[in-house]
């Protein structure tokens, strides 16, 4: 996991820097995470806060907002020269995770539509194979609020709570990567899944880059 940072301070928002360049604000706060990430260090309270100050707007994001009516979708939007990956992901109703880690990279969430609902869980001890998960807390979402979690909080299951109504979040790992853990609540018993992207850029990726364990590893909850 990167180190922490020292805060940047720049007293300048999103919207101000968005309209000095004539940038859409999606590519502004593309510009302000570069910035962040411009080196090999991470703060977790600057990045809570420019993500804070992102409104969403459809307009914005709605490029890169694809959806599979199957299976929640992850949706590349940039890799911040290799510090990061940001991604869009869409919730059809009731769609969830697995209980996954996050492979030693921090995790922002953003809310852009909708709400999720948060499962936290301890990491299994390594003498409690066989044994459930202990669950911790559970939390929602809403648009515009910001979560974190790394494997130093444990693991969590994210999903969309409800059964009407979509959900799209936006979700930056630092440092990017491309395989994560999924546990078994049951047993606490743990396989290897490959990242996978359902999109890049807002064009679809080829059905070669989608395997099957992606079905695998998405679901509705019943």
């Amino acid at each position: 996991m990167l180190p922490m940072a020292t805060p940047l301070k720049t007293g300048i928002s999103l919207e101000q820097i968005a309209c000095a360049k004539r940038y859409p604000l999606m590519q502004a706060l593309i510009g302000e995470m570069r910035s962040i990430f411009r080196d090999d260090h991470v703060n977790i309270e600057d990045m809570e806060k420019t993500l804070l100050s992102y409104k969403s707007d459809p307009q914005d994001w709605s490029q890169y907002a694809l959806f599979d009516e199957r299976n929640y979708t992850r949706n590349l939007v940039d890799t911040g020269n290799g510090k990061y990956n940001m991604i869009v992901l869409c919730w059809g109703p009731g769609m969830c995770t697995n209980i996954h880690d996050h492979s030693g990279s921090h995790c922002f969430v953003k809310m852009l539509e909708g709400q999720l609902k948060e499962t936290r869980f301890a990491f299994p001890e390594q003498n409690t194979a066989g044994e459930p998960l202990v669950k911790t807390g559970e939390s929602y979402v809403a648009v515009n609020e910001v979560t974190y979690m790394s494997d130093q909080l444990g693991l969590h299951r994210m999903e969309n709570p409800s059964h009407s109504e979509n959900a799209v979040s936006l979700h930056v790992y630092s440092p990017a990567y491309d395989k994560c853990s999924l546990f078994d609540q049951r047993t606490s018993q743990r396989h290897t899944s490959q990242v996978t992207f359902w999109s890049r850029y807002g064009k679809l990726s080829d059905s070669d880059d989608v395997p099957f364990d992606r079905i695998q590893t998405s679901s509705k909850r019943g």
